[in-house]
């Protein structure tokens, strides 16, 4: 028999990763402040009407452009290897997968960005998901982006969240598939933790929450003031300080949630031996 799956869901930049996955080489490469570059895909925005994901994704292409850096996959998987992450987070996912297994769970671990996939693969995290969503170039025949493949903006975050719960986790997957009520789901709602770090990944964080999961929002030592309203308001279930390591109140706040699935994994057991017997 198969183990219930717990499906822990996370954001990636400032969550799991210190800052914005672009700010550790990318715009240095391009002799650029966070700061300029992102007031640069503000105005682009602005003037032309652009999705603010979409207009990073265009502005890295021409900034990249402009100064000579050959924006190919290799290039931006290479930007992955420099990403810091928060206290923890190297060892993390080994330690929730093994506490999972002697609760009886099987643990699977999903990202949802709305940062660049490609730069996501190259760090030194990405083989512990599962399933990495976020968005993607199409690339030219000289190895140049030139098209989204993929782009994922805040509320489209929550589409992803339906798909692990039925367990269409490509992107490819079947239109009808994803948007068909399905009874039987490979990952229950109940079952999932979101866990994210503001504003951006509150529509991901309700729909968790609302559907019987639970959701965290964890924020930078000393600067618990960036996620407190979202905990007074009922946004979350929980809001931590973001740092992974062991023996810490976010560790110990995701054990007591497993805890609980696993209690009511053995609660909902019991009553379906009972309905037989009856």
């Amino acid at each position: 028999m198969s183990k219930p799956i717990v499906a822990l869901i996370y954001d990636f930049d400032k969550t799991l990763a210190c800052d914005d996955m672009q700010s550790f080489q990318f715009i240095p490469d391009l002799k650029l402040t966070p700061k300029e570059f992102w007031q640069m895909t503000e105005e682009f925005s602005t003037k032309f009407g652009v999705d603010n994901v979409l207009s990073y994704m265009y502005v890295m292409i021409k900034a990249a452009k402009e100064r000579g850096i050959t924006l190919t996959k290799e290039y931006l998987y290479s930007c992955g290897k420099k990403i810091k992450f928060f206290d923890g987070v190297s060892t993390w996912f080994k330690r929730i997968n093994d506490y999972g297994k002697q609760k009886g769970l099987k643990v699977e671990h999903y990202l949802i960005t709305a940062g660049n996939k490609e730069i996501v693969e190259g760090c030194s995290i990405a083989k512990e998901f599962t399933q990495i969503f976020g968005c993607e170039y199409l690339f030219n025949e000289n190895g140049e982006p030139y098209w989204p493949k993929t782009f994922i903006n805040y509320t489209q975050k929550t589409q992803f969240i339906f798909r692990i719960s039925k367990g269409l986790i490509h992107t490819n997957a079947d239109e009808e598939k994803v948007n068909s009520k399905t009874l039987k789901r490979r990952v229950k709602y109940d079952n999932m933790i979101y866990i994210g770090d503001g504003l951006t990944d509150v529509p991901s964080m309700i729909v968790v929450k609302q559907n019987g999961g639970h959701s965290i929002a964890v924020y930078p030592k000393g600067m618990s003031d960036k996620v407190s309203s979202l905990y007074k308001e009922g946004r979350v279930n929980f809001i931590s300080k973001a740092d992974y390591s062991f023996g810490g109140e976010l560790e110990k706040e995701v054990q007591l949630i497993i805890d609980l699935l696993a209690a009511q994994e053995r609660l909902d057991t019991k009553k379906d031996r009972i309905n037989k017997k009856l």
